[in-house]
Formats: structure tokens, sequence, C-alpha cells
């Protein structure tokens, strides 16, 4: 930009210097598209951390169908949220889990050297900085890739069963081995419920040994055409009208649907989010859709169930940091068992 002649100049001496901050390695992301295409591994600056914010070494980042979303940027109407012409975050994800290097001056909580695991922007990335009570303290029985995941799904999961049903209900997951219901089958579980789950064939005898009372091979059986009732039905896929799930549904019973990745290019789920929300206004047999943000509360309540060994996650495949789009590209195929998880090493290059 060229300097108005009436703009005073400033002498040399007089400038502040500037001090370089050091440089660390993320994945970066150039347009939307898929990620193989906008995604590449660059060097970046690590964050610092503000008054109320801790910035961690990130040792592992969970990937879930959001992170796929703000990749594409499919469906378009996310982009309202995401950025119209481009992303607003040049760097993905947000489930993440590490130890805390650097704390601002008015966190007391957490300390440099903390485990701790939760959510951020920009996960994807050697450092992560987020406001501390992003953040809550990694179980020891986990590993990192573990508490990694320990993120939207579970917490998610969490949010879409906690007060849904009573203990000894009969509760049915359609969609109950990928991340956020293999988490739904251990924590309906948890809370007292007989759970029926739906897989595939390959998913039979893992999503039986998170806890299922009993299990269905969708590619075998249709479960809406049995004449077996529940007491709440969570679907994840969005496979079979909302009218045929109700009627699988006890007196009293309730469905929720959840259904994040069915859909056209340009709305996705918004029509089937507009149907039950409008459907939850006549009949108490249709849940609304559960649209909460996170809080500490629902890290710390999905904490106490790992603690109390009641939830484990399920790790599907550990990628490298560099191979963060191939990773997404595998969560995007719809069929990933539990959660995708990146590995990172968070050693600071040595072009920094």
């Amino acid at each position: 930009m060229t300097t108005s002649s009436r703009t005073p100049l400033v002498h040399a001496a007089a400038r502040p210097v500037a001090t370089a901050r050091p440089m660390m390695r993320a994945i970066v992301q150039h347009g939307y598209g898929r990620p193989d295409q906008v995604l590449r591994l660059e060097d970046v600056a690590t964050p610092t951390a503000r008054e109320n914010e801790v910035v961690i070494r990130v040792h592992a980042a969970a990937i879930h169908v959001g992170d796929v979303v703000g990749v594409t940027g499919e469906p378009i109407i996310a982009r309202l949220a995401l950025g119209l012409t481009e992303p607003r975050r040049r760097v993905p994800g947000t489930d993440v889990a590490g130890t805390v290097v650097d704390v601002g001056a008015a966190v007391t909580r957490l300390h440099p050297g903390d485990e701790v695991f939760g959510w951020c922007d920009a996960a994807f990335a050697q450092y992560a900085c987020a406001p501390a009570d992003h953040f809550v303290a990694k179980a020891s029985s986990l590993t990192w890739e573990q508490a990694a995941a320990l993120g939207v799904s579970a917490w998610s999961a969490l949010q879409l069963l906690r007060h849904r049903f009573q203990p000894r209900d009969s509760v049915l997951i359609n969609g109950a081995s990928g991340g956020l219901g293999s988490f739904a089958v251990q924590i309906a579980r948890a809370f007292g419920a007989e759970v029926t789950a739906i897989c595939s064939t390959g998913n039979v005898d893992v999503v039986r040994s998170l806890g299922a009372t009993h299990v269905i091979d969708y590619t075998e059986e249709d479960f809406t055409a049995g004449e077996e009732r529940y007491d709440y039905i969570l679907d994840n896929v969005g496979n079979h009208s909302l009218s045929r799930l109700r009627r699988r549904l006890n007196a009293g019973g309730v469905l929720q649907s959840n259904n994040g990745t069915a859909g056209g290019r340009w709305f996705g789920t918004l029509g089937t989010v507009i149907r039950t929300a409008a459907l939850s206004r006549l009949t108490h047999r249709q849940a609304p859709p559960s649209i909460r943000v996170p809080t500490r509360e629902d890290l710390v309540a999905v904490k106490q169930l790992v603690d109390s060994g009641k939830v484990t996650p399920l790790i599907d495949t550990r990628f490298a940091l560099a191979d963060a789009a191939e990773a997404l590209l595998h969560v995007a195929e719809g069929h990933a068992r539990g959660t995708l998880v990146l590995t990172v090493e968070a050693a600071i290059p040595t072009s920094a």
C-alpha cells in the first residue's frame, strides 16, 4: 500500500522491534473441496494464550463428521456459519488431547504440564489454544488417542441420551458402530437401558462388545418391519422415514433424529431438522432437534463415565498429522468403526 505524503514518517530507531513467533506444523485449508485437494501441511505461527486461555501441545486430534463438513463446505448452507466463499478458520479440527504448555494470566485451574482433553479451534496442528474451560484433566487410564476421541461425538451422545429414558427402558440406536453411535451404546447401557443396536455385518461383534443387549444386522433385517417396540429410538442414519420409525415406539416412546450426514448437497438435513421441530410441537413421540454447544460440565460428565469404566472410546484407525486428508476421506465414506484419530508429533520444525 502506498504511503500518503501527508502521513508522518517514523524514524527506524523509533519503531518497536517485533519478536518472531516460533513456527509449528499444521494442516492448512485452502478453500472448500475434497480434503486431498484443499488441505496442505504447512508451517504457521504457534498460538499464544490470552488472559483466559491455555496453549496445549497436541498429542492427538480426533475427526468427526463436522470436520468433513467444514473442509468440503457441504451442505452448502453450512457456509453461512463457516464462511461464504472461503473458510474463516485456516486450520480444521476441534477434538484434541495434549499437555498444557502455557496459560493466560487469569487461568488458575490449569498449569503447564497438565494432561488434558477437550475442544478448540484449529486442532489439526502441533499446538492449539482455547479458553481454559474447554479442557478437563485426562484420565490416566486413557491413551492420547482415546482421550482425543472424547470430544464432539462423546458429549453429543451424552446430550442425546441423558434424561431421555428410565433405567430398564428399551433403547434402539440406529448407526451404532460409528463415532457417536459407539459412545451412545455404552452411555445408554451406563444409564441402565436395554440396548438394541443396528449396524452392518462386519461390526456386529464389535457393537455387541460395547454392551448392546441385541444387535441387528441391517443388511439382513429391516428393524422397522419387525414387531419389536422401543421406549426411545436414537436415529443416527436417517435411512427410514420418521413415521416408519415412530411406529416402532411403545406408548409414550420418543424418537430422536440425529442423522447429521444425510441429505442433499445444498441443504443436507435441514429438511429433517425443520420437520422434527414442527412435529415435536404436535406429538410427544417426536423429540425436537438437539442443538447445543458443549460445556465443561459435559466434558466432566463424560470423564466420570470413563473413570467409572462404563465408557471406553473405540478407535478405528490412527493417522499421522500429514495424512489428515486421507483420514477425512475415510470418515466421509460413512463407514468408520468408532473414531479416527490423528497422532501429532509436536517438535518445532528446524526451519522455525
